[in-house]
């Protein structure tokens, strides 16, 4: 017996050697992000050399946002990288850089930028027209391209000296990050690609850059952020209860050093407290003080019940006093979308990741109506209805079905409540609740019966 133990046990090490071992020849890291409601979407940053100089090269740099409901919201976009030899950035027209470096080895003119690793931000609307190009200057803010595509890509143009003037001999720079406003995008290595061609504008000509290289950015929400940025809650028109978001979801109103501040919106001076709060530079959230500290919070309340439809409210609150949500979105997954009928106030379009089966929907604001969430007060919300045409052989409000399976606010995945805490229909829990009070009342009576039978017998 125990020279069978030994070998179950020396059986047992080799076999978590050898897994030790297999999983050591894979690499997983936390910068891999893949999204399934949206399988092919990312940043692509495409870097055209339309023209030669005598020491460098004329390029322009566009940012093309190909994710479905993922945008870059305002503060807008930073782009950085390491140039590969000693080139400098001459001048620029539709962005800059934030530092310009150290250039005292140029004793003539001074270029725009000599650092090893610059910085680029865009331009703010309004800027000079003699400094921009298409596709410039909206403060770095880039719109997913379902949502808005005419917005969803951003350009500039630089100057690159001290390069290069071939393509023999231009080296590609490396190591591009990208902030959008703050972390979550992994880029790639450049790689050299079939020059871009280009039409004119009368569409009679063709013509082409003298070099093209592309870089590739996915979105990881591990990367983005530490806790999650919304939550969700639940009610309905059968159950008198709110299923509120879970405790402590993006943080604890207890633990404010790990989570930064939050504010009681019955403050006395409420408006002083908010604006000192603003001025400072942090992207972290200043929240109101709730259970679940979480900026954003969406409620799926189901409202009306009809003989062959069913009505939802869907509110989406902001509780966050430094960020107004410009173009927000939403994103729902639920198997009644094939059969959504109407929607009132909101944007709406399917999106389908498994090829035919539409279950999941991308709401947003209209434009100049509802598509800016204002910041956490009386006005930081805004709400619309849907109603849904039932299917008889799938259509149920048991076993929380009437409920999203997940929700997305601008991209990231919102913290929903536990299944089991779903609102419960009144006759199922009725049931229940008649069952097991039946059940102790029989096992009462029953005790009370023997009492009664033993003092009898005595």
């Amino acid at each position: 017996m125990e020279v069978q133990c030994f070998r179950s046990i020396v059986s047992f090490k080799m076999f978590a050697v050898l897994l030790a071992l297999l999983l050591s020849c894979f690499s997983f890291t936390p910068a891999e992000a893949y999204d399934a409601l949206d399988p092919n979407g990312n940043i692509t940053i495409k870097w055209d050399i339309t023209t030669w100089n005598p020491d460098g090269y004329i390029a322009v740099v566009t940012i093309f946002n190909f994710q479905q409901y993922r945008h870059i919201q305002a503060p807008g976009w930073t782009l950085g990288w390491t140039w590969a030899k000693k080139e400098v950035i001459w001048g620029m027209m539709g962005g800059q850089t934030t530092e310009q470096g150290d250039c005292s080895r140029f004793k003539g003119a001074i270029p725009h930028c000599c650092k090893k690793d610059p910085t680029v931000v865009d331009l703010l609307p309004g800027t000079p027209y003699n400094l921009q190009i298409a596709n410039c200057c909206k403060g770095g803010v880039i719109t997913s391209w379902v949502q808005d595509p005419m917005n969803s890509a951003g350009s500039f143009q630089l100057t690159v000296g001290s390069a290069g003037t071939t393509n023999k001999t231009v080296w590609v720079p490396k190591n591009f990050t990208l902030k959008a406003p703050g972390p979550g995008y992994t880029c790639g290595p450049a790689k050299i690609v079939k020059p871009t061609r280009f039409i004119t504008a009368d569409g009679r000509r063709v013509t082409q850059a003298m070099m093209t290289w592309n870089v590739t950015c996915t979105y990881s929400q591990f990367l983005a952020q530490k806790t999650p940025t919304c939550c969700v809650s639940l009610s309905s028109f059968y159950n008198n209860t709110i299923v509120p978001c879970p405790t402590c979801t993006c943080g604890c109103p207890s633990n404010l050093k790990q989570l930064g501040a939050c504010i009681d919106p019955d403050l006395p001076h409420l408006a002083s407290v908010v604006s000192d709060g603003v001025k400072s530079n942090s992207l972290a959230p200043l929240v109101q003080c709730t259970n679940h500290m979480c900026p954003i919070r969406v409620h799926w309340h189901v409202k009306l019940n009809y003989k062959e439809y069913w009505r939802v409210k869907v509110t989406i609150t902001n509780f966050n006093y430094r960020m107004n949500y410009t173009q927000w979105n939403l994103v729902v997954k639920h198997p009644n979308f094939d059969n959504l009928t109407q929607i009132f106030s909101f944007n709406y379009k399917p999106l389908t990741p498994y090829q035919n089966i539409n279950d999941t929907a991308m709401l947003w604001g209209i434009k100049f109506y509802n598509d800016l969430l204002m910041q956490a007060g009386h006005a930081g919300n805004v709400q619309s209805e849907l109603l849904f045409r039932k299917d008889k052989s799938t259509f149920s409000f048991e076993k929380g079905w009437a409920f999203p399976r997940r929700i997305y606010f601008n991209g990231d995945n919102c913290v929903m409540p536990p299944p089991d805490e779903y609102p419960y229909l009144p006759n199922a829990g009725s049931r229940n609740n008649a069952s097991i009070f039946m059940l102790i009342i029989t096992v009462v009576i029953g005790s009370l019966m023997k009492t009664v039978d033993h003092f009898s017998f005595l």
